[in-house]
């Protein structure tokens, strides 16, 4: 079975070279460029996981994984936050509304790849 992941990222170059990348692995992805959408294709689409950049517009990745999280319809996805925030309170803001674990930005490849393989096995 393919993993299915929910991309949230704003900046187009992230979300493109990281979509790429994640297709050439053999994830399916899907993408939104923001909080909205992510909780509306989350609902609609069932992803395997998330991956949720925490700066964005409209609804910021902090609301959206609060409203995902307090969804039955998806608060069984994994939520892995992406941010370029590396300080321990934005771990713990991370952990506090919901998501599952955290990556920092730039992403690491590897390491993003062996934490979503460890959260939907």
């Amino acid at each position: 079975m393919t993993t299915k992941i929910l991309l949230v990222e704003d900046n187009d170059m992230n979300r493109d070279m990281l979509s790429r990348r994640l297709t050439r692995r053999g994830f399916e992805l899907i993408t939104a460029v923001n909080g909205e959408e992510a909780v509306a294709l989350a609902s609609s689409e069932l992803p395997n996981v998330i991956l949720m950049d925490m700066g964005l517009p409209i609804m910021d990745g902090w609301q959206a994984t609060q409203v995902i999280k307090s969804s039955d319809a998806t608060r069984h996805i994994p939520v892995i936050a992406l941010t370029a925030h590396a300080m321990d309170e934005d771990r713990q803001r991370a952990s506090d509304v919901g998501c599952d674990d955290f990556d920092t930005k730039p992403i690491d490849l590897e390491r993003l790849v062996s934490k979503i393989e460890a959260i939907v096995s």
